[in-house]
């Protein structure tokens, strides 16, 4: 039985807990004592046993959200309740990153659909891709949400956008392996010309795939030489994200792994030198004692 010290502390956590909750968004820590009447050194100490136990999390700015019980509880036959909300920051943390324009996009009716977006630094590239469906092959985003089989292509002709638009199915198929085997989509000006974009696949518990992170620009600024290393600036937001949700990775996230070393090669073993013969006068006892 709970003694009343143990009872009143679970209460006060409750009532800390349900304040985040409600809240319309993440909350300061001022704002909860405020609300909840603790002191302060209370309220810090329940807010970090609170975090531990995955109840709350904290942001970038240090502000409280619900942690990753709640998320997964909301996640619980993959609903897409919240999903924004929750990857806010990830986004925000990739446009701080790259200073290009970032989007999370899901699978909607043969098509992606772009559901939150973070606006490029720049002037040139800063386009809003809100509200704005484009075809799954053609796009980073569509190209991941295919290679995990979040998302189905539709029948018929794959439309040539531009040029360099992948329009036969056995090509396409073949970029999709090399998404997999990566972790990360390119589109090289295959949607609109002159923009180029790279994606990461978003997973919840059970290692199924939600949704796909995005980071695209201008060929002028996304050259073929940065590609790898935003690419893997993304797969790693991508990858803190889906920790959030629930996903649990035995391994690094291809994007992120260093390149395989080649094994070392062993030095060559030194020829074995032939045994020393024993002196004369030790053999000739030697055969004396084994007759």
């Amino acid at each position: 039985m709970a003694t009343p010290t143990g009872t009143q502390a679970v209460d006060r956590a409750a009532r800390l807990v349900t304040e985040v909750v409600h809240a319309p968004g993440s909350v300061t820590f001022t704002d909860l004592a405020a609300a909840t009447g603790l002191a302060k050194s209370t309220t810090s100490r329940l807010l970090d046993a609170l975090e531990r136990g995955g109840l709350i999390r904290r942001d970038g700015d240090g502000r409280f959200r619900p942690g990753e019980v709640f998320v997964r509880y909301a996640w619980q036959g993959g609903a897409e309740a919240g999903l924004i909300e929750v990857a806010r920051p990830f986004l925000d943390r990739l446009g701080e990153l790259t200073g290009e324009t970032v989007n999370l996009g899901v699978a909607r009716d043969g098509l992606v659909e772009q559901i939150a977006q973070v606006d490029s630094k720049y002037l040139i590239g800063g386009t809003n891709w809100l509200g704005r469906p484009v075809p799954l092959h053609c796009a980073a985003l569509g190209k991941v949400l295919l290679a995990y089989d979040a998302a189905q292509l539709p029948p018929g002709r794959l439309d040539a956008r531009t040029s360099r638009t992948i329009t036969s199915r056995a090509a396409l198929e073949e970029d999709l392996r090399a998404v997999r085997r990566r972790g990360y989509a390119v589109t090289d000006e295959e949607l609109e010309p002159g923009l180029v974009a790279v994606a990461a696949p978003v997973l919840r518990d059970g290692a199924v795939v939600v949704a796909a992170l995005s980071v695209s620009a201008p060929a002028s600024r996304l050259p073929a030489a940065s590609i790898a290393t935003v690419a893997g600036q993304c797969a790693a937001q991508a990858a803190a994200l889906s920790a959030v949700l629930g996903h649990r990775p035995d391994v690094v996230p291809p994007a992120t792994q260093p390149p395989a070393r080649p094994p070392a090669t062993p030095p060559a073993r030194p020829a074995a030198r032939p045994a020393a013969r024993p002196p004369a006068h030790r053999a000739h006892a030697q055969r004396e004692g084994a007759a």
